[in-house]
């Protein structure tokens, strides 16, 4: 059910802080700094980057475990840079090691990422 998705599959995604994307606006901190919702948030997205695209239009990819270390603060006008790269593929299971640099190359945030693929209509039609 994962074919086209391989090892080593990845994308980069650059995004830039704003106003909206720090603790004190999302309500994870009282800090005019990067959130780390949102820094797990542009990890998700680049690991859905990595794998749309090898998907058929019944099939889309869903999150299932997390884990990311924020390391360091960014301030607003941050640019941050995110890479996902598959790192195990089983069966529906795509597994995802991710990265987040400020514009100097200093690590703001790493880990892992699992996904599942699923039917799209199977899945919706377990909400009842």
């Amino acid at each position: 059910m994962t074919a086209g998705i391989d090892v080593g599959r990845s994308a980069t995604l650059t995004r830039t802080v704003t106003d909206a994307d720090t603790a004190s606006a999302m309500g994870s901190g009282d800090l005019p700094v990067l959130a780390t919702p949102r820094l797990l948030a542009w990890c998700e997205a680049a690991t859905c980057e990595a794998i749309d695209s090898a998907l058929d239009a019944e099939r889309t990819s869903v999150g299932s475990r997390v884990t990311v270390a924020h390391e360091r603060p960014s301030a607003v006008g941050a640019q941050i840079v995110v890479r996902a790269a598959v790192t195990h593929v089983d069966g529906r299971l795509v597994r995802f090691s991710v990265a987040a640099e400020d514009s100097d190359g200093t690590i703001v945030g790493h880990g892992e990422v699992s996904r599942v693929i699923v039917n799209r209509d199977r899945f919706l039609g377990r909400l009842g």
